[in-house]
């Protein structure tokens, strides 16, 4: 009778169709118990958005099978744990992974896709927040129908001081911030550089976030002072480039590319939006290429997607039965496989620390 090294040995041999490595070395094996006379096989997916589990099932029965003698059964059980470059930290921020979605220029539907990432993330259970970092146009409150001011309530430190968090604004158990909760509708906002950053910050390690799987972070327009800012003071999992398909809006996204480069943020990849005859199709894809990055997927120029944002419904766009919402949801998808393609791939980061 084999014993439960042999069959975890054998599980550990099978190569991860979306990673291209074998389960040992992905450390995907949870658990291998014997059961009376059932060997129960735990595998653990890095991600609630990994694709095609069933697929990973089959392989595993396939390949253990063969040491499974007559009178003995096999259960094979998925379950899925988010994995993170950054968790924990000083002063209490606990966010697996934090994801900038940005732009080379505005207009190119930047919000639209990050608010579309985190409703996805979050449908897929897991634990998400979505930071609106654009202070002088914030639209994240709007597309998600959320409205009031973040409270505040007293924390006590381990050494007896007090502090005082705010409360991120909660739609559906998606957690929110942006200076829109802040300002009355139509008031701008005209501060220098230093008062940005500040508010910024309060933004980050000022707000109860909780424990998060993802912190999605929308980023103002261009590769400006907060792009810099953000990414020099947040461990980031890495950094979602939008653009549409035309050549002008490309060299920007380029641009974009080249900045978090430079500050050793990874390029999780491209998303091309507002693709279709209007602006043509495919010139993300063809970048993405050419620099060598993932391509993740393409959102079509469609009224629904204008229809949902505007009605501040977008958590509802991703349960509507249209094209958006599957070419949406397959963003999501890569974008957190393409995570945790980097993270199996890497050694594990220090842990993530907002100063």
């Amino acid at each position: 009778m084999a014993s439960v090294d042999d069959i975890r040995a054998l599980a550990s041999q099978v190569i991860d169709p979306e990673i291209g490595r074998t389960l040992g070395d992905l450390h995907m094996i949870a658990d291998v118990q014997l059961t009376g006379t059932t060997y129960v096989v735990r595998l653990e997916l890095p991600t609630p958005l990994y694709p095609n589990s069933h697929r990973l099932k089959k392989l595993v029965s396939d390949k253990v099978a063969v040491a499974v003698e007559p009178g003995q059964t096999l259960d094979v059980q998925i379950e899925a744990k988010v994995r993170g470059k950054n968790s924990g930290g000083r002063i209490g921020l606990k966010v697996h992974n934090v994801i900038a979605v940005g732009s080379g220029k505005g207009g190119v539907g930047k919000s639209t896709v990050a608010a579309a990432l985190a409703c996805g993330l979050h449908s897929f259970g897991c634990k998400v927040g979505l930071m609106d970092a654009d202070v002088y146009g914030p639209s994240i409150p709007h597309m998600l129908g959320a409205s009031g001011q973040p409270a505040a309530t007293e924390h006590v430190a381990g050494d007896g001081q007090k502090f005082a968090r705010m409360e991120p604004i909660d739609v559906d158990g998606l957690k929110l911030m942006s200076m829109g909760f802040f300002i009355a509708e139509g008031q701008s906002v005209v501060w220098r550089g230093p008062m940005l950053h500040k508010a910024l910050t309060q933004f980050l390690k000022d707000t109860d976030w909780g424990e998060l799987d993802y912190l999605v972070i929308d980023l103002p327009p261009g590769t400006g002072d907060v792009s810099l800012t953000l990414s020099q003071q947040v461990g980031l999992a890495g950094a979602v480039i939008v653009c549409t398909p035309q050549q002008v809006a490309l060299l920007d996204a380029i641009k974009a590319v080249d900045m978090y480069q430079k500050v050793n943020v990874p390029v999780l990849g491209m998303v091309e939006n507002m693709s279709g005859e209007i602006f043509g199709r495919g010139g993300a894809k063809r970048v993405a290429e050419e620099l060598k990055l993932p391509f993740l997927g393409e959102v079509p120029i469609d009224a629904t997607i204008r229809k949902y944002g505007d009605a501040g419904k977008m958590m509802d766009l991703l349960k509507d039965d249209s094209p958006s919402r599957d070419a949406l949801l397959a963003v999501c998808q890569n974008v957190a496989m393409q995570i945790a393609r980097n993270l199996l791939e890497t050694p594990a980061a220090p842990t993530l620390e907002i100063l």
